[in-house]
């Protein structure tokens, strides 16, 4: 090989290099986790809420699942996922166990196509060390299944407890099923929830401490802000494929950086409801933000990965902002981009930018006048909460309205 070529492939690598730096590289998505739709339908017996079976599924190694003491062998978790799914590689964390030994050791992995109760074939029997992360297996058989069932059989050597921390899984989705309307009323822990979902915007009220959400819908999972009396936080939830059920996690505001708190809910009716607290939908609330705090945080405004790409679904929350704007005619608004953190500072900072400016353009392309509409972009400066999951990383990606004075 010559040197000139070898100069040529030299000066190709570093050009590319160069190209690529601070481009946002999208990790591989575990697809059995909550951040992706996954859903817990079927749960093994645990310690307590804080070592629940939902932790095995929220990308946090440091939080997990506990069996009740003497529950040691044999528990088993189903998890329906967002699609019909064939999986390559299953990985394990079990670094930070609480208790000696306690450390899930072999584990069965099946998946079902007919539903979370039967039809189950094993897919992989592992067998992992103590107290290590990022325990990486392959597969032995590929089938699909929309089920998966976790069956851990026992642990390193506690006859007190079983503990695992983590799990993820690798693959392919075969399908693309789109969630049905999620509208209507939710029998939850926190009483009623009465939810209205138009377009990719939701907004509605429960009936605990006055309490009204404002946010969107992204596939299975919704994200949205919360307001009670002299309080505030944010939310995620991931439905059921049929729309019946959701399970989610919430924070206050301004301490998304610890374990969130449940917040489940099954349809009790199709009506929305509402509450003597609650305008009635996405415009009426948005108005009702804007005009009391000056800021509303818009989480139905979704686009391309890594681009100011507005998706279609999006157009009926933008068309809301359209008709506030023409019923508020003297309101001035300043369009905020924010991302998450992966990629670049410099990066980030410019796709927030031009994801703002996305909005403005289709605002102005319907009417509004552009001297009412001003865009800033943020990047990753501005989290709501830690970049340090992929939940925390969904709800950082929004836009924000703000009033201009």
């Amino acid at each position: 090989m010559s040197r000139k070529f070898i100069l040529i492939l030299i000066m190709l690598f570093f050009f590319f290099c160069c190209v690529l730096e601070g481009v946002a590289i999208q990790a591989e998505p575990s697809l059995v986790s909550f951040s992706s739709g996954a859903l817990i339908v079927e749960k093994s017996a645990e310690y307590s809420k804080q070592w629940g079976n939902i932790w095995i599924i929220d990308e946090n190694p440091e939080t997990g699942w506990c069996s009740p003491q003497g529950q040691i062998a044999d528990n088993t978790l189903v998890i329906e996922l967002t699609e019909e799914t064939v999986f390559d590689s299953l990985e394990f964390d079990t670094a930070y166990v609480d208790t000696a030994n306690s450390a899930a050791k072999d584990i069965v992995v099946a998946l079902s196509n007919d539903g979370p109760i039967e039809g189950f074939q094993k897919i992989a029997h592992v067998s992992l060390v103590d107290q290590q992360d990022n325990q990486l297996f392959p597969v032995d058989v590929s089938i699909s299944g929309k089920w998966l069932k976790l069956t851990i059989l026992n642990n390193h050597g506690s006859d007190e407890y079983t503990e695992l921390m983590e799990f993820r899984a690798y693959g392919k989705q075969l399908t693309n099923t789109p969630l049905p309307d999620v509208s209507g009323t939710y029998e939850t822990n926190y009483n009623d929830f009465h939810l209205r979902q138009q377009g990719t915007s939701v907004t509605g009220c429960y009936e605990y401490d006055e309490g009204i959400l404002n946010g969107g819908i992204e596939g299975r999972i919704m994200k949205f802000t919360w307001k009670e009396t002299g309080q505030q936080g944010s939310a995620v939830m991931v439905f059921s494929s049929d729309g019946e059920k959701f399970f989610g996690l919430w924070w206050y505001e301004g301490r998304e950086d610890i374990q969130g708190d449940v917040w489940d809910g099954t349809k009790k009716s199709q009506e929305v409801g509402g509450c003597p607290h609650w305008g009635g939908g996405v415009q009426e609330q948005m108005t009702a933000e804007l005009l009391e705090y000056g800021r509303v945080r818009i989480y139905g405004i979704n686009f391309d990965y890594d681009s100011d790409v507005i998706r279609d679904e999006s157009k009926p929350t933008l068309g809301k902002i359209v008709a506030m704007l023409n019923s508020e005619q003297i309101m001035k608004l300043i369009i905020e981009g924010h991302t998450d953190s992966d990629g670049s500072e410099e990066h980030n900072l410019l796709l927030s930018q031009k994801r703002a400016e996305s909005v403005k353009s289709y605002l102005v392309s319907a009417g509004i006048d552009s001297a009412r509409l001003f865009t800033k972009g943020y990047g990753e400066s501005m989290p709501v909460t830690p970049n340090t999951t992929a939940i925390g990383k969904a709800q950082n990606r929004r836009v924000e309205l703000v009033v201009k004075e």
